[in-house]
């Protein structure tokens, strides 16, 4: 999978590679998926979720670029791969879910593959986490209309958001904020589709 979907196609990071060839990706699909586990393109999870394309995660952790002390909050923790790859890469991972019963199963597989700096909540994204912020990365992995602005007060100066922005069909952009002590910088950069971003 690292060497064929995501170095091939201009993942560089070696951090993010490595990272994703240490979590086991099989662990957090269904069972019945599991031989399609390190296949590119998503699958499902139930509850009409997913657990994003491979190269999606590495692309967007990539141009998240958390560092070892960082403090990353994610929005949309879902099967909790993402949250498994970002605990390899950072101090500290805060990871909300709208869906109890994914949140819940996910915070048993975190917690059985001994990722214990990775914090679940089960909870409505858009609120962000507000008693941990300000958070230094911030990584949604579902698909609001528009930028949370919640979200974008809880990013640290110095900090990058990365989300899929855009309508449920068609339109999705992989959105970039960058806040500096001048202010904010929004960049768009590749097409994507995502589920929407839902609120509770």
């Amino acid at each position: 999978m690292v060497e064929q979907q995501l170095r091939s196609r201009g993942v560089r990071n070696t951090r993010v590679l490595d990272a994703m060839a240490r979590v086991p990706r099989h662990e957090f699909v269904p069972e019945e998926l599991q031989p399609e586990a390190y296949a590119d393109h998503p699958l499902p999870i139930g509850f009409g979720q997913t657990i994003s394309q491979p190269y999606v995660v590495a692309y967007m952790t990539e141009v998240l670029d958390p560092q070892p002390a960082n403090r990353v909050l994610e929005v949309g923790t879902g099967s909790g791969y993402q949250a498994a790859v970002l605990g390899e890469l950072a101090a500290e991972v805060y990871t909300i879910e709208i869906v109890d019963t994914l949140g819940s199963r996910a915070r048993q597989t975190l917690d059985r593959l001994g990722y214990g700096n990775v914090n679940v909540r089960i909870g409505d994204g858009y609120q962000g986490w507000p008693e941990a912020a300000p958070f230094d990365r911030i990584i949604l992995t579902a698909a609001p209309p528009a930028l949370p602005q919640a979200l974008v007060d809880q990013l640290a100066v110095g900090g990058i958001l990365v989300a899929p922005v855009g309508p449920t069909v068609g339109g999705q952009m992989i959105t970039i904020v960058r806040k500096t002590v001048e202010g904010v910088t929004v960049e768009e950069t590749i097409a994507v589709q995502f589920v929407p971003m839902v609120s509770g």
